[in-house]
């Protein structure tokens, strides 16, 4: 098989250690895991639990995490893109990153970026229904902050061998234009922050940055920022390089409780095209594994797809097959119109039903389709 000249980068949500602001809101030791040990089937035909197959491992481990970058890449996984958050003038879940991935990079051979997760971080882990969404931190910042934020990035991070470059560039993309506006204070702040990053980054030697905007038609999570009308002129007016998406269901309705994969992956295959001609920018597709966050709903709760997220109607048929036709359509658009970039959620969003990492059902199944489709480097 010849190699697609495509980079394959994988969405990495760190919530699968102990942090000390999660101690503080759930108690001593508690990780994401806790939901899906609890996790049960709500209705007919729910696949739930679903179990890791290499069990509840601490993700910010260097082991555990060399084990994780080891069956990334020799399945064709290029990098790991990481939801990264800063609230309250500093990082949060940012151990994995730092204390694991950057010491095993080199030895493996894999790229990583930051995806800023901007967003509101809210009380939905997991969301006792009739109670209202409530932020526990703010996406929302400042000049200050976002110059504080983004030194932080261009001196921990970009300067990195192992950081994702595109044409030379580190690559940065940001999740939640709304709530980056409104903390800045309007459009014309928001570019003038993005200027000065960009600036900022010439000062400290990189030829230019890579920004990247996430797009989205609808919001998922009670705290996303509300879509934005006309969002293709603002990211050109912002100035960003380029626009991709985090998961198929900010684009694509599920209007039944149990979706076919086939029905969503039709809508994508259409979107990508739809989204290519839309923007100004290079348009990275996205592939997504699957979607059911009912883990973090109360399970004793009645499941109710009307009260919103994270009682959603689901992704079903979500198979190793079917994820592999997915990629056989995205690699046939890749081809077809050469961007360097594509896009997956998600290597490990196992509350929302969306990860490659091996289960109990598939294996590794998800992977080894990674790895028919467009081959390894390794």
């Amino acid at each position: 098989m010849t190699e697609p000249a495509v980079t394959i980068a994988a969405y990495y949500f760190p919530n699968y250690h102990v942090d000390p602001r999660n101690e503080q809101w759930h108690g001593e030791g508690w990780t994401e895991w806790e939901l899906m040990k609890r996790a049960t089937a709500r209705f007919e035909g729910h696949q739930q639990p679903r179990v890791p197959l290499h069990g509840y491992q601490d993700e910010a481990d260097p082991a555990v995490m060399a084990a994780k970058m080891a069956m990334a890449t020799e399945h064709g996984v290029d990098a790991f893109l990481f939801d990264w958050y800063w609230y309250s003038d500093r990082p949060y879940l940012e151990r994995p990153l730092e204390s694991a991935f950057l010491r095993n990079a080199t030895a493996y051979d894999m790229k990583f970026a930051v995806m800023w997760a901007n967003h509101h971080w809210s009380n939905i882990h997991p969301w006792k229904s009739a109670t209202p969404a409530v932020h526990l931190e703010s996406g929302s910042v400042d000049a200050r902050q976002f110059e504080a934020a983004t030194d932080y990035l261009l001196e921990r991070y970009f300067s990195h061998p192992a950081y994702l470059r595109i044409d030379d560039r580190p690559y940065l993309s940001i999740y939640d234009l709304p709530t980056l506006i409104e903390g800045l204070g309007g459009v014309g702040h928001a570019k003038a922050a993005l200027d000065s990053l960009r600036k900022r980054a010439a000062q400290a030697g990189f030829p230019e940055i890579h920004l990247n905007a996430i797009a989205r038609e609808q919001p998922v999570l009670p705290q996303d920022g509300v879509a934005i009308d006309g969002v293709a002129p603002l990211v050109s007016q912002l100035g960003f390089d380029s626009v991709t998406s985090y998961v198929w269901v900010h684009h694509h309705a599920m209007p039944t409780l149990l979706t076919p994969y086939a029905d969503i992956l039709a809508e994508a295959e259409e979107g990508w095209e739809t989204f290519a001609g839309t923007y100004d920018q290079p348009y990275f597709p996205n592939v997504t594994v699957g979607w059911d966050p009912s883990p973090r709903t109360v399970q004793s709760d009645r499941y109710n797809p009307g009260l919103g997220y994270p009682h959603t109607n689901t992704i079903s048929d979500a198979t190793p097959e079917q994820f592999g036709r997915a990629l056989e359509k995205v690699r046939a658009f890749a081809e077809r119109t050469g961007v360097p970039l594509v896009t997956i959620n998600a290597w490990n969003e196992w509350t929302e039903g969306s990860y490659l990492e091996p289960d109990t059902v598939h294996g590794y199944g998800h992977l080894e389709q990674i790895r028919r489709v467009f081959g390894t480097r390794r």
